[in-house]
């Protein structure tokens, strides 16, 4: 492992190098983070997860992959996810901050030296604060923590309803953090204590406007208010000359803030994921911005404002509805960056290949169908992103960009890559998924410096030998072409470790494979292999397995030898019988056979003593396997029988699986739940719909962690009072049940709490409606009848009852009877209206026709009465 962390640390302190160079991928200081840790995220708003998560390194070039292609509908479904991630906030300031002195009067610094300026205020010392604010309760008082020399205060998520007026009149603070909290208003701030304040972050609050108080705040550098409710910028903010970032992403801004072009210090703004339509020309007058953010707004046209913004370094005007670049973009000459993502550019304008010091370009998303041969131009270009457009080619020009690094073009129309590709030395990422590409050119040999190469979703039918000479390949991706041989010549790339070639023809697997003893992750879903090859038992290192959707019948012996295995995927194969050699597997997590003839489990399977996953759905089990229940370490079981024979019961001992999260029980003919179900403490998940269950025990109500359940498809006829004991549940579903109590209405909604409250109400009802049947009962019951009744209730008639016979009237007699079968009859656990329906039953058993016609007509009454 030391090896592969050395090669991602190479990787790592190389891109670190890039940024370093290009002055806006300078470490990015800690107090500008939410998802992201890298200043072009702060510039983007892009979440770090969109950076493709390679097993077991992250990939730090920072761009977003879509390298994850599994299939052509889960690549589809990548994307969307993609769009959703980047449509998410990324800008926020962080918890602790370190003071730093009065620096508002020094001339304005380069974009690398407010960077660095902004580093130095992120320290770990802390004193604890003697003097608290009366509004803090004691727990929040404890917590709070001063900078080393009293500037800073973090009162980030303290659940506070105002601003904390009396803490600022503690110390002398500097530096404020109210994120997350329910803050709507100033109101109750003394704007005295305010004017010392340098930054101030009150994100994810409730706020619906700023106070035009906010003008005296002189010394404010930093004003994050990310993620409110704002809809108007007052224009007293012109008056904060000392303003260096100002942050209003996820708000509700339809209209620019005028005053903002007075802000002549202003270096980083962001207005990302509001409702802007129209930039005013008047932004042109922010001379030193550097950082613009206008991401995921309404904009139709390219703000020709933007190109008079002399110091703009980096641009993103992501999710937008632009069509097209104006002439003046040209004028834009210290761009280094610009992100247009998710527009809709058909063309790029000529004047855009005059930036000579673009670094990195996105335009993933758009409709464009041709790049212009001018793109010679960008030599200091490292990154660029051209996914899902239109292009059927890449100019040859392209390979005038030397100091290219990624390279980005999937999901296009291309059909080769441009001859001369191998002259981009420093090429690391090609990614190419999803084009028509026949072959990989051989002399791709010549791109030593690659680390990650793509090409999934395209009709390749083999891989050149020359690959073999891209010594520093540590990721493919192959899957979904049309390789009928495993490439041998990948076999002697000694820093490969990430091998994807689900979705081909490979039918075996070469010797040579012994020889990738480095190798992590190996994918070969959906592919032609006969055999689990005993030369795939030499990879003691690899960690991820899948071999799921081919013919394999049975499990080598050698398998033992994968000592690292951790997940393997054997579903959609031809097992008649469980693989019991996998059980030799003592470090395996996941384990996924479903979809296969199994008929039984062994007991050997105890020796997974790390096992967290399994997923044995659709196979032939005749009873559910007990020996399951010995799993003591599962967390995650899938039993559902979509295609597999159906299960009928649940066995007692399924209580044993005492880490259980997550269970899946769905599509069997299951009739009841165990009654010890309650002793899943652990459970989270539970998804047992489309099955014959009738009645939920008792000890259901304790499952108290229990988030989802899924119970559709049943026979339920009513729900028990104490649901509301699940107060962990978000999810419900109780969808195509014969529900009466609550009626299907009721739980269609899909609300704990309106399903709660319909209970609670009906078990009042119930109640009253039980005490006038006993009214009726003792009025009119003989003694001969009472006689019997309490022999058919169980109910002893002791020796006291006997004694007060001469003295208590039988009325009361009989009340007392009830009321003590009540309480027997509640101790368990049966519902007012069992215990109802008991009683009428019995009545009619023993001739009291009269007392039932009293209690007929009481039903009807009520039946007329809604509540």
């Amino acid at each position: 492992m030391s090896e592969k962390e050395g090669t991602s640390e190479e990787l790592e302190d190389t891109t670190s190098q890039l940024r370093k160079e290009s002055g806006l991928w300078s470490e990015e200081p800690e107090f500008i983070k939410e998802t992201s840790n890298s200043l072009e995220e702060v510039c983007d708003g892009k979440p770090s997860s969109q950076i493709c998560e390679t097993h077991p390194r992250n990939d730090k070039l920072g761009i977003y992959d879509d390298t994850s292609a599994l299939s052509p509908e889960k690549s589809e479904r990548n994307e969307d996810q993609r769009k959703t991630l980047q449509s998410s906030e990324t800008i926020a300031l962080s918890d602790t901050f370190q003071s730093k002195s009065d620096i508002s009067q020094s001339p304005p610094l380069s974009m690398t030296e407010v960077v660095a300026e902004y580093q130095d205020f992120t320290g770990s010392s802390h004193e604890t604060l003697e003097k608290t604010s009366p509004q803090l309760s004691e727990e929040n008082q404890k917590e709070l923590r001063l900078g080393s020399d009293n500037f800073t205060v973090n009162l980030k998520a303290k659940g506070l309803q105002e601003f904390p007026k009396d803490i600022l009149k503690v110390k002398y603070v500097k530096y404020l953090y109210l994120d997350e909290n329910q803050i709507k208003s100033f109101k109750g701030a003394d704007s005295g204590d305010l004017l010392g304040l340098e930054i101030l972050s009150l994100q994810g609050n409730g706020l619906s406007s700023l106070p035009s108080e906010i003008q005296l705040l002189h010394n404010l550098r930093i004003l994050n208010v990310s993620h409110n409710q704002i809809s108007h910028i007052p224009k007293e903010i012109s008056q904060l000359g000392n303003i260096r970032q100002l942050f209003f992403n996820n708000n509700y801004i339809e209209n620019f803030p005028s005053g903002l072009e007075s802000l002549g210090n202003l270096e980083i703004l962001s207005l990302a994921k509001n409702n802007l339509r129209h930039i005013p020309d008047t932004l042109s007058s922010l001379k030193n911005l550097r950082v613009l953010n206008l991401e995921y707004n309404q904009l139709a046209i390219f703000p020709k404002a933007l190109c008079f913004l002399p110091k703009l370094i980096s641009l993103n005007l992501t999710g937008n509805l632009i069509r097209s670049l104006p002439k003046e973009i040209r004028e834009l000459k210290n761009l280094e960056k610009l992100v247009l993502d998710h527009n809709q550019l058909t063309f790029l304008a000529v004047e855009i290949f005059q930036l000579l010091k673009m670094k990195e370009i996105q335009l993933a998303d758009n409709k464009l169908e041709v790049i212009s041969q001018k793109i010679e131009n960008f030599k200091e270009l490292r990154i660029l992103i051209l996914d899902k457009n239109l292009l059927k080619e890449i100019p040859e020009k392209i390979s005038h960009c030397v100091m290219l690094e990624c390279l980005s073009l999937s999901n296009n129309k291309l059909t080769e890559l441009p001859k001369n590709i191998h002259k981009l030395k420093n090429l690391r990422k090609l990614h190419v998924n999803r084009n028509n590409i026949v072959r990989i050119p051989e002399d791709i040999s010549h791109l030593n410096s690659m680390f990650s190469l793509e090409f999934s979703g395209n009709i390749i039918t083999d891989v050149p030998i020359e690959v073999k000479n891209c010594r520093k390949i540590t990721r493919i991706e192959l899957s979904y072409n049309k390789i009928m041989y495993f490439p041998v010549s990948l076999c002697a790339l000694d820093s490969l470790y990430y091998l994807n070639f689900n979705g081909n023809y490979i039918s075996e697997i070469p010797v040579d494979i012994s020889f990738s003893t480095q190798l992590l992750h190996l994918e070969l879903n959906k592919n032609k292999l006969l055999i689990f090859s005993e030369y795939l038992c030499s990879l003691t290192n690899l960690e991820y397995l899948d071999l799921g959707k081919n013919q394999i019948r049975k499990i080598p012996p050698f398998i033992s030898n994968m000592i690292s295995l951790h997940v393997l995927i054997l579903c959609c194969n031809k097992f008649e019988a469980f693989p019991i050699e996998v059980c030799t597997l003592e470090n395996l997590q996941v384990f996924d056979l479903s979809i296969n003839q199994i008929q039984d489990i062994p007991s050997d399977i105890c020796n997974l003593k790390r096992i967290q996953k399994l997923n044995i759905s659709s196979n032939q089990f005749i009873c559910f396997p007990t020996e399951l229940c010995r799993l003591q370490s599962l967390e995650e079981l899938n039993i559902s029988q979509i295609n597999g024979r159906k299960l009928t019961r649940l066995p007692e001992e399924l209580s044993n699986m005492t880490q259980l999260k997550r269970l899946d029980i769905s599509n069997n003919a299951i009739i009841e739940i165990p009654r010890n179900i309650g002793e899943l403490r652990s459970l989270v998940s539970l998804n047992a719909y489309n099955n014959q269950i009738s009645y939920l025990p008792p000890s259901f109500l304790c499952l108290h962690d229990l988030q989802q359940l899924n119970l559709s498809g049943n026979n339920l006829t009513d729900l028990p009072s104490g649901i509301h004991n699940l107060f962990s549940l978000k999810e419900i579903n109780f969808d195509d049940n014969p529900l009466l109590r609550p009626p299907i209405e009721i739980c269609r909604g899909k609300q704990l709490y309106t399903i709660t409250r319909y209970l609670q109400r009906a078990d009042q009802r119930d109640e009253k409606i039980l005490e006038k049947i006993f009214n009726i009962v003792a009025k009119n019951i003989t003694e001969t009848n009472f006689k019997v009744l309490c022999q058919k209730l169980n109910l002893a008639i002791s020796e006291t009852d006997m004694s007060t016979k001469s003295t208590v009237s039988l009325s009361e007699r009989v009340h007392q009877a009830l009321n003590r079968w009540k309480t027997d009859s509640n101790n368990l656990s049966l519902t007012t209206a069992a215990l109802r329906d008991q009683l009428t039953r019995t009545l009619m058993m023993i001739g009291a026709y009269e007392i039932m016609d009293k209690i007929t007509a009481l039903k009807l009454f009520t039946c007329v009465i809604k509540f």
